[in-house]
């Protein structure tokens, strides 16, 4: 009974609106607001060209070689840990608090599995981390970031994208960076 109820009130609306001169309105609804990073910057976008204005602020003229990295004589020991990674030019920033800590080279994802873009977190950490995808490949110094297992860590560095997608970095600046980070790190990826 309540069904029939129910049917016949909704056919009772539906006949008055259809028999209205004016349609119902549709509410517009405003977009959430952009997530917050909480970078040193008020990025959106353009990360990696004010990070490589800090680079070459602190550590002069950026001149690296495949696999070499330079690393701030002080760290600040507060501060959120930040990373930039800049596809474009294969370089890998990482800040803490607001003041950038070191750089390096990189080699992202070579084309057709290209390194994705965007905000990113690290998700998970391993000392000795292993590909799940590539015949257990090793991983040193792993930090994934996204579901997919696509991560940062030490490997091959040859200068170019080469890479499955992951980011390789030279085996000791991995190894410091690994010490800075914690699962929550914000990851920036352009270029």
């Amino acid at each position: 009974m309540r069904t029939v109820i129910k049917w016949t009130v909704a056919a009772a609306v539906a006949a008055l609106l259809a028999s209205c001169s004016t349609a119902p309105r549709r509410v517009a609804v405003a977009p959430p607001p952009p997530v917050s990073l909480e970078l040193p910057y008020q990025w959106s976008q353009g990360a990696a060209p004010q990070a490589h204005k800090d680079a070459v602020a602190l550590f002069g003229p950026l001149t690296l070689k495949p696999g070499e990295y330079k690393w701030a004589a002080e760290v600040p020991k507060d501060g959120e840990t930040k990373v930039v990674i800049d596809r474009l030019q294969q370089l890998f920033y990482v800040y803490r608090g607001d003041k950038l800590v070191g750089v390096a080279t990189a080699s992202t994802g070579k084309k057709g599995r290209e390194t994705p873009l965007g905000f990113w977190q690290v998700r998970l950490k391993k000392v000795k981390g292993y590909s799940r995808k590539y015949d257990n490949a090793p991983m040193p110094f792993m930090q994934m970031y996204d579901a997919k297992g696509i991560a940062f860590h030490a490997g091959p560095n040859p200068g170019y994208p080469a890479s499955h997608g992951c980011v390789r970095l030279p085996l000791k600046f991995a190894e410091r960076l690994y010490g800075l980070t914690q699962v929550g790190t914000k990851v920036v990826i352009e270029g």
